[in-house]
Parts: structure tokens; C-alpha cells; sequence
């Protein structure tokens, strides 16, 4: 198993690489590995109430799960209070957050957002839960959280 330091440094290094606005990316495993080594880290869900409820949510250690929408259900508008409801869930400001959505859409910009509001551990998990489409349009078979084995909650 690879250390947190160690994921933490290859997540640094994908700033890097790919010029991210925030503090990194890290693969769907090295997400729960964070997770299960450290009981501050955050996973920050971004997707909708609704979502969750019709599609599922990671199964992570207790109190380390958070959901704070990136848009509302229904209308799909920005959620304005997402800084103030991400504050109310992270300890400071220095809290580790990973931040996911279906796809890696929704948390890149979630995960930007958040590290220029001085979140300084504010990371991207990529792939997202559900990740990208396969050839009949259908997620979960190609990349993502749930592609990859991990521990979730069906809805």
C-alpha cells in the first residue's frame, strides 16, 4: 500500500503536469487510501441530493463523507452557499478534501473554487463515481469509483 505522504506527492505532481488551479488529483484508490489512512481527510461529493439517491455514494470511514452540491436539484442552478456549507463541514481550512462528482467535472471546478477560497489541500478525484461513458452511452464500465471496485452504496 502506498503511503499517504507518498499519494499526496504524486498528487502534486499531477498540479504540476496539467497546470491544475487547485492543490491536485488523485485516482479513485489513492482517494479511499487517504481516506482510510487519515480520519481528518473529506470526501466532498458534489453531486445532487438526487443523484445520490438514484445512482449511489461511496462508501467511505464514518464521518469522512460530505455532501455539498455543486448545482441544486431541480434547475441545475449554481448552489450559492457551497463555500458557507463547505465550511460548516471542514474542520480548517487546511483539512485535506477530496472532491468528487460523476464524472470529474463538477469537482475540478468544485475543488478550484474551494482552493481559492483558501482551502489549501483541495484535491480532484478523477474519473469521478461513475466515470466516462462507454460505447452504448452507459457509465460504471469504463473509468470511475464504482468501475474500479470500490466500496459504495447502491441506491
Amino acid at each position: 500500500m502506498t503511503s499517504a505522504n507518498a499519494i499526496l506527492e504524486q498528487a502534486a505532481q499531477r498540479r504540476a503536469t496539467g497546470q491544475l488551479a487547485y492543490s491536485g488529483a488523485v485516482t479513485p484508490e489513492e482517494a479511499l487510501a487517504l481516506l482510510q489512512a487519515d480520519p481528518n481527510v473529506r470526501l466532498i461529493d458534489v453531486r445532487t441530493r438526487a443523484e445520490l439517491d438514484w445512482v449511489g455514494r461511496p462508501q467511505v470511514p464514518d464521518g469522512q463523507y460530505v455532501n455539498v452540491e455543486w448545482v441544486r436539484y431541480p434547475g441545475g442552478v449554481p448552489n450559492e452557499q457551497f463555500l458557507e456549507q463547505l465550511a460548516s463541514q471542514a474542520a480548517s481550512k487546511d483539512t485535506p478534501l477530496l472532491f468528487l462528482c460523476r464524472s470529474a467535472a463538477r469537482s475540478k471546478a468544485a475543488a478550484k473554487v474551494a482552493f481559492e477560497a483558501g482551502y489549501t489541500s483541495s484535491f480532484d478525484i478523477l474519473e469521478g463515481f461513475e466515470g466516462d461513458k462507454d460505447s452504448a452511452g452507459h457509465r460504471k464500465h469504463v473509468s470511475g469509483w464504482c468501475f474500479r471496485g470500490l466500496p459504495w452504496l447502491g441506491a
